[in-house]
């Protein structure tokens, strides 16, 4: 069993400030631990729309919460309002986003999105999405793979990292991800605690799933779909991420849309990042519909 630990989930609750009788939008329900809370404060004629890509993480989410003011459905950001749409909600009193992959992601071998992996490239959060990371690692070109590593990994050994997996699957196609792992370390050495492949295994899963492209999309969407005074949550782990919410937030603050609730991101304390390490590299960013 994978001990879920939600992220920043009392600053969360803080800066979302749920009231009786809302509707929450949990966009990135995972195994479910900050639609929990919510749905702790919201009473009995609130209700959560709890979001994933990831059909597993629903159904796991269904049997551990089993509350009926919670909805869970499959969708993108991307697929937001539509999604609203199709189940009669004109507006939300608030919006969460915690971005990233899930330990329960990362555990699963199967998913190909750890280094350890011996199991097919795959990394899509969406298993019927129709690009994975072993179509990218095998079929994009060199100059491909150099563009993905520098834009979503911000790799400076991109094309040392891009020839070496050229010249691997010449010979043979690169199938897992310790494989790949095994690729890179070959190719730049190592030194210090974090894996060489930590930022190429980032890039990829970032193009696989069109994270940035989604991120965007459900960042618009949120305009259109909080009501006034409804409130906006998003946790980042790197920096692309949060480099993007900063910048929506700042640019509809000076457009009279949006109030932002905290100058500067809200980060873990060192209670929280001992007992959840994963956690350390979140922040978290909020702002008020206006």
């Amino acid at each position: 069993m994978i001990q879920h630990l939600p992220v920043l989930v009392r600053e969360v609750i803080e800066l979302l400030s749920p009231k009786e009788g809302g509707i929450y939008i949990d966009a990135t329900v995972g195994l479910g631990g900050h639609s929990e809370e919510i749905l702790k404060v919201i009473g009995q004629d609130g209700k959560v729309i709890g979001i994933d890509r990831d059909r597993e993480a629903l159904r796991r989410t269904a049997e551990r919460l089993q509350d009926s003011r919670l909805i869970l459905k499959q969708a993108k950001f991307s697929g937001l309002e539509t999604l609203l749409d199709s189940l009669g909600v004109a507006s939300a009193d608030g919006i969460l986003f915690d971005l990233g992959v899930s330990m329960m992601q990362l555990k699963d071998t199967a998913r190909g999105f750890s280094f350890l992996s011996t199991e097919r490239l795959d990394m899509r959060m969406d298993g019927t999405d129709p690009c994975s990371a072993w179509d990218v690692v095998n079929g994009y070109s060199e100059q491909e793979l150099i563009r993905v590593l520098r834009e979503y990994g911000e790799e400076y050994r991109a094309p040392r990292i891009a020839r070496a997996i050229a010249w691997a699957r010449e010979k043979k196609t690169i199938d897992t991800g310790a494989e790949l792992a095994e690729i890179i370390m070959r190719s730049v050495g190592r030194s210090g605690r974090t894996h060489p492949a930590t930022r190429t295994f980032q890039a990829i899963r970032i193009e696989v799933n069109r994270e940035m492209q989604e991120l965007e999309a459900g960042l618009h969407s949120s305009l259109k779909v909080l009501r006034p005074g409804g409130r906006l949550c998003v946790i980042a782990y790197h920096s692309l991420e949060d480099r993007l919410v900063k910048n929506f937030i700042r640019d509809n603050a000076r457009n009279g849309l949006l109030r932002p609730l905290v100058k500067k991101p809200v980060v873990p304390g060192t209670g929280e990042t001992r007992e959840n390490p994963s956690s350390r590299s979140a922040k978290l960013r909020g702002a008020e519909r206006l």
